[in-house]
């Protein structure tokens, strides 16, 4: 049976569950969820997921929502990305609950702010801290790669899979490869892997739809 990921392209947190299925080999399917069109808001969907977010897998009976419940998943199908060892998939764990916290979340909310809504709305001193946040962030990665091809062990892992999820989007905020050599270099790799596609080709929906 083919999964089905419900996401829309632009979302960086669906992309870490579908970059997951992707590479992984899985069979599965992209479900667009029109998010700038409000259906994330409506009943239909939050019968669906109840927090009212993407991405959500379906698979048979079995629906999941979180990006990394949904890597968990599909490291639990397919014995890869959790990590070689016990000790490697609690530091997997690690490293995806610190983007949750210090990474994706502040980079998808300032992404957000500075593309996605009317200019004349954009709050500066909030994108300004955000990104002040952000530098300290990807100073902590940066500094973390150095010596390193990924971020635990000795091949890919949730953990990268989670730490790259806005990092390949093209709309400014306040990231530049070029400033970050470490993480320049890593993403690198993970363009390299067998499978790997850029969030508006892995995904449907993208910022040029609505233009």
């Amino acid at each position: 049976m083919t999964l089905k990921l419900y996401c829309f392209g632009e979302s960086g947190n669906a992309y870490k569950a579908a970059l997951a299925l992707e590479l992984s080999g899985t069979a599965w399917e992209p479900v667009f969820v029109d998010f700038f069109g409000g259906e994330t808001r409506q009943d239909a969907f939050r019968d669906l997921n109840v927090m009212g977010e993407v991405p959500v897998l379906v698979d048979g009976a079995a629906t999941l929502t979180q990006s990394g419940v949904i890597q968990m998943y599909v490291s639990e199908m397919t014995g890869k990305f959790g990590g070689a060892t016990p000790e490697e998939a609690r530091e997997v764990m690690r490293w995806m609950f610190w983007d949750n916290h210090k990474l994706s979340g502040q980079a998808g909310m300032t992404r957000f702010l500075m593309n996605f809504l009317p200019e004349e709305k954009r709050p500066a001193e909030v994108i300004a801290f955000m990104q002040g946040r952000l530098r300290s962030a990807y100073a902590a990665l940066d500094t973390h790669l150095n010596g390193r091809d990924w971020i635990v062990g000795d091949a890919p892992t949730n953990a990268d899979l989670s730490c790259c999820g806005y990092l390949f989007y093209p709309e400014p905020f306040g990231f530049a490869r070029t400033d970050w050599p470490e993480i320049d270099r890593w993403l690198g790799n993970i363009e390299r892997l067998p499978g790997w596609k850029h969030p508006y080709d892995l995904m449907p929906g993208n910022p040029s739809d609505r233009q």
